[in-house]
């Protein structure tokens, strides 16, 4: 094996921008190209959908935009990787043609007129799983497609994921990867395949077996880049694209993750908290863990819906200031957001925030609003922009308190990713808050990274992960907690944060009631 010469191509279609990346087998990356995107439209309150076809057009502008910035010919790349945003549908005809837009995971439409499903209906009530099956089936997609537009499901062929999508258009084949299995789906979580004949998913959802993608656990072949894909992509033909996973368990897999000794917390868009486990275990009951992006394994994951997109929603409804001042010395705005946060002592004096933008099913309730307390007139918009990082850390660190629990082990390693880890504030915020040490990967680009391991195992240029994940995951800077801040936050999080959401609930039902609001 000559390292020198083995590259690997890291496709990554996130919901801000695809990215088509090289790494080595060192796990560096030599080469990216980032193509931003819209993330979806909306025509109505809620919605959220995009153009199928507009995300493969920008998968091809970013895989040409990097071929010119290698330094060494394409045939030194071996394999191909994919990942991608989770939980975002793809209709199909029978020539594989789009019949509407996509849905994305930020679509907040449901079904309430749903059909029975027959004996189903009383054991379901009978065991206490009803109000989650209605969830789950008023959320599904296909619920509301088949209900809503039925001319265009009785024209579906195929209904797949957008790594399922990407995948036909890279091989031919309708094949998607294990580990990419989220969303609202017949999807087995504890065998990892889809669910057998007679399971209730198949009642409880209008989606046929032969409407959906063979599935391939991670580090296998899904195919070959066909002709048609190498000119649109430029990509070699027929090289080897190999089964990865949805960006999140990829991100998992770059944090060096292979077992419950290693937390991985995600500042994303969706804030996260994961640990891989060779068991199949339910952090919260009812609520599966996920593929992990190695086979046979699965990730135990605390979300906090809009996580860091309550950073976006601060700095563009209190960041002006820092917009402006930002362009003019020619600097990145977040130079000015970390001012901020060394403005503010740790606890934010008094200021805690529970972070529950958006409600859930089980962990938080339906119900469930964000709140603030503890206001006094000392505090000012940097106090409320620190509250929301401190008060995301607190839903994380209760998410891992949460895994320890039902697994039994305690993690002795947490690596953050995602947006928010590229502040120096914010990493010592989470070491403080989670009282331990926190470490960065080597790189920002950690679901493109995980994709490329799958394809390093895949083709055989690693034995297995453990081995991949020694070469090609490395620390990057390390954060240690503060004793004195530790201290604080400890006493905040136990005697306040913790207490929050019991005692705010029944005013929250109460608002819900009122208002109607969320629905």
């Amino acid at each position: 094996m000559n390292k020198d010469k083995d590259y690997l191509l890291a496709i990554d279609n996130g919901t801000q921008s695809v990215r088509a990346l090289v790494f080595d087998l060192d796990g560096q990356l030599i080469a990216k190209s980032k193509v931003e995107i819209e993330p979806y439209f909306s025509d109505q309150p809620g919605w959220a959908e995009q153009h199928v076809e507009y995300f493969w057009e920008n998968v091809c502008a970013a895989c040409q935009a990097l071929w010119p910035q290698l330094p060494f010919p394409r045939t030194a790349i071996r394999a191909v990787a994919l990942t991608t945003q989770r939980a975002t549908v793809v209709n199909l005809d029978s020539e594989g043609k789009p019949l509407r837009p996509a849905i994305l995971w930020l679509d907040q439409r449901e079904e309430k007129n749903l059909p029975g499903m027959g004996l189903w209906g009383p054991v379901l009530a009978l065991l206490g799983a009803k109000p989650s099956v209605t969830s789950f089936r008023s959320q599904a997609e296909a619920h509301w497609i088949s209900r809503r537009q039925p001319e265009i499901w009785d024209k579906t062929a195929r209904f797949l994921l957008l790594s399922g999508y990407h995948s036909y258009r890279l091989t031919g084949k309708y094949v998607d990867s294990v580990a990419s299995q989220v969303g609202y789906l017949p999807f087995d979580f504890k065998r990892q395949d889809w669910c057998r004949p007679g399971d209730w998913k198949w009642k409880a959802l209008p989606i046929r077996r032969e409407q959906l993608p063979d599935l391939v656990p991670a580090g296998s072949p899904l195919g070959a880049i066909t002709a048609r894909a190498a000119s649109e992509t430029g990509i070699p033909v027929g090289l080897p694209v190999i089964s990865a996973g949805a960006d999140k368990a990829c991100e998992v897999l770059a944090s060096g993750s292979l077992n419950a000794s290693t937390g991985s917390l995600s500042y994303g868009t969706t804030a996260t908290y994961n640990t891989t486990d060779s068991r199949y275990l339910e952090a919260i009951r009812l609520v599966p863990p996920y593929p992990a992006a190695m086979p046979g394994s699965y990730n135990l994951e605390t979300i906090v819906q809009r996580g860091y997109w309550m950073v976006n929603w601060f700095k563009r409804e209190f960041g002006m200031r820092e917009q402006r001042i930002a362009n003019e010395r020619g600097i990145e705005p977040e130079v000015l957001f970390d001012e901020l946060l060394r403005q503010v002592p740790p606890g934010s004096m008094g200021l805690v925030l529970q972070p529950y933008w958006s409600p859930g099913v089980r962990v938080p309730g339906p119900e469930a609003k964000g709140a603030i307390i503890g206001f006094g007139d000392i505090h000012t918009r940097a106090h409320i922009y620190r509250a929301i990082i401190e008060g995301l850390a607190y839903a994380l660190r209760e998410g891992r308190e949460r895994h320890e629990q039902r697994s039994g082990n305690r993690i002795s390693t947490l690596r953050v990713s995602g947006g928010g880890s590229q502040s120096d504030e914010v990493m010592q915020i989470t070491a403080d808050i989670f009282g331990m040490a926190v470490e960065r990967p080597h790189t920002y680009e950690t679901s493109g990274l995980g994709a490329a391991i799958n394809a390093a195992v895949g083709i055989g240029l690693y034995p297995d992960y453990a081995t991949a994940l020694e070469h090609m995951t490395h620390v990057g800077d390390r954060f240690l907690p503060v004793a004195e801040n530790v201290r604080i936050y400890d006493k905040l999080y136990r005697e306040v944060y913790r207490n929050m959401y019991g005692r705010l609930n029944p005013l929250y039902k109460s608002i819900r009631k009122i208002t109607g609001y969320p629905a």
